[in-house]
């Protein structure tokens, strides 16, 4: 991404748009940063959308129709989905100070009610732009990209600052895990007083932040900015520390007065079909945390990384963790790449049964289907496919084949795939990538705390209270709920945080 706008002039006014706010969506049409072209950008690991104009980001807020009922900052939960912010980002607000050049009252009211929009602003899918008012009949207001701006800015112009609490609690609280719901709950415990310490077993704070996004996605020194930030807010960060393996589950309970689980839901999803055993399988996650450390650590003349260099790559999955292999795998020099979905093909508009305020579940190419377009001449994505074996050379240990069918989605007892016979087909793969999701958390620190867990394996602790079946410990983010949204991590790490703080002082301040 490039520079930031620059610093306003000291003492210098906005100048007016000359446009009545009110009608602003009728005036300016919908307009997002544009992107470095993509057989260009697949050469660097370096963030590759532009920014736009003070004046354009002005526009942009002003086609926000300050409605009376803004659906875009609800939060609620949908047909099973998020329809606006789960954080509750006061868009509307910040939207008009934007409009209005008054950008660092902007960054205040962002910061009211999200710890780390730089994080949001770059990777959420913008569930407050699905159920944007002015989505019914026009293209969304640009929320997550002013959301990005305001506060690239206030770095930018200085006004972000460390804020360490006035006084000391006295009171002790163990997060474990350091990505977006425990730096979450850390810097809220933090600001409540108490003495916050955050446990990563990586030798790198931000968990999914740090080692699970790629870096065209999230540059690491913006992780690390808000990390040192934390750190001189007196967070204490323990890294290299995997609490129930090299740190006892029990010295927690002894050595804190609260701990908050947050851990994540790392358990991947895997494919048990013929031949995964064969070398050159990996899951997402082991290619992705690879290559991230590499990178860091040597710009990847190490060598540790899992590459696809002259390789014919097939990812399986075709969330987001699949579209970040892709674009991964693409910078590394594949000779291929091939990403398969189960699913069907989503609709190009909204369907009869996935009305507004819903989140619109329509066909999408991201950046990493965009790149293989412009590399290989076609979308990289198969829909209704399914992988039925892995074949290894002769005499091979490592995997050569993928074997697959089409299938069709029928209407049962259950909704379920089945092939179309004569369908089959081979496809010559040296490097496999596992992109299907996470079950849910690890077991050894749950089963060392005597942690109760629901049907689905994850922490059993009610959104709200956060409380697990422990008293004094508290479960946070996708160990909690499941795989999710980073949004819905920051969302429960501040709520937990506030439970924390309520079990701790009898009260909560906290919002």
């Amino acid at each position: 991404m490039s520079s930031p706008l620059s610093p306003a002039t000291p003492g210098s006014k906005p100048k007016p748009l000359g446009v009545a706010k009110p009608t602003g969506f009728m005036k300016f049409q919908r307009e997002v940063p544009k992107d470095a072209d993509p057989t260009g950008r697949i050469r660097h690991w370096n963030e590759f959308h532009e920014t736009m104009a003070e004046e354009s980001l002005r526009k942009q807020g002003a086609r926000c129709m300050d409605c009376g009922v803004p659906f875009c900052h609800t939060g609620n939960l949908v047909a099973g989905m998020a329809s606006g912010c789960p954080i509750h980002n006061l868009i509307p607000e910040w939207n008009d100070l934007v409009f209005r050049g008054l950008w660092e009252e902007a960054l205040e009211r962002l910061h009211k009610t999200n710890n780390f929009p730089e994080f949001t602003g770059r990777v959420c899918p913008a569930p407050c732009e699905g159920s944007c008012v002015l989505g019914i009949s026009e293209p969304p207001v640009t929320i997550k990209n002013m959301e990005a701006s305001i506060i690239d800015r206030g770095f930018a112009e200085g006004w972000v600052k460390a804020e360490p609490p006035r006084k000391r609690t006295g009171k002790k609280v163990a997060v474990v895990g350091s990505g977006p719901a425990g730096l979450s709950a850390a810097a809220q415990l933090n600001r409540a007083g108490h003495a916050v310490t955050v446990f990563e077993r990586a030798d790198r704070v931000g968990g999914l932040l740090m080692y699970g996004i790629p870096n065209m996605k999230l540059d690491k020194n913006v992780v690390q900015r808000r990390v040192d930030l934390l750190a001189k807010e007196g967070v204490t960060f323990v890294t290299h520390t995997e609490v129930g393996k090299n740190y006892p589950s029990e010295k927690l309970r002894k050595e804190f007065d609260a701990v908050v689980l947050a851990m994540g839901a790392t358990v991947p999803r895997d494919l048990p079909v013929p031949g995964r055993d064969l070398k050159g399988i990996h899951f997402a996650m082991e290619f992705l945390h690879a290559n991230t450390k590499s990178l860091l650590d040597s710009n990847h003349k190490d060598g540790k990384n899992i590459s696809a260099t002259g390789k014919d790559v097939i990812v399986i999955g075709g969330g987001d963790t699949g579209t970040d292999c892709v674009g991964t795998a693409l910078r590394q020099g594949a000779k291929s790449v091939v990403q398969f979905e189960i699913l069907p093909r989503p609709p190009e508009k909204r369907a009869p049964d996935n009305p507004w305020p819903q989140w619109p579940k329509i066909f999408r190419t991201d950046y990493g289907q965009e790149e293989a377009t412009a590399v290989f001449g076609a979308d990289p994505r198969q829909f209704l496919i399914s992988t039925t074996r892995f074949e290894g050379g002769e005499n091979s240990k490592r995997v050569k084949e993928l074997h697959t069918t089409q299938v069709l989605w029928e209407k049962g007892g259950a909704f379920a795939p089945s092939p179309v016979r004569g369908s089959e087909k081979v496809w010559p793969v040296q490097l496999v990538l596992l992109a299907l999701g996470f079950l849910g958390p690890e077991e050894k620190i749950l089963k060392d705390l005597g942690i109760e867990r629901d049907p689905r394996s994850n922490v059993k602790a009610d959104h709200g209270r956060f409380t697990t079946s422990v008293p004094g410990v508290f479960a946070a983010g996708d160990a909690r709920r499941g795989q999710s949204l980073v949004v819905w991590a920051i969302n429960e790490g501040r709520g937990a945080a506030r439970e924390v703080d309520r079990f701790l002082m009898g009260h909560s301040d906290l919002p």
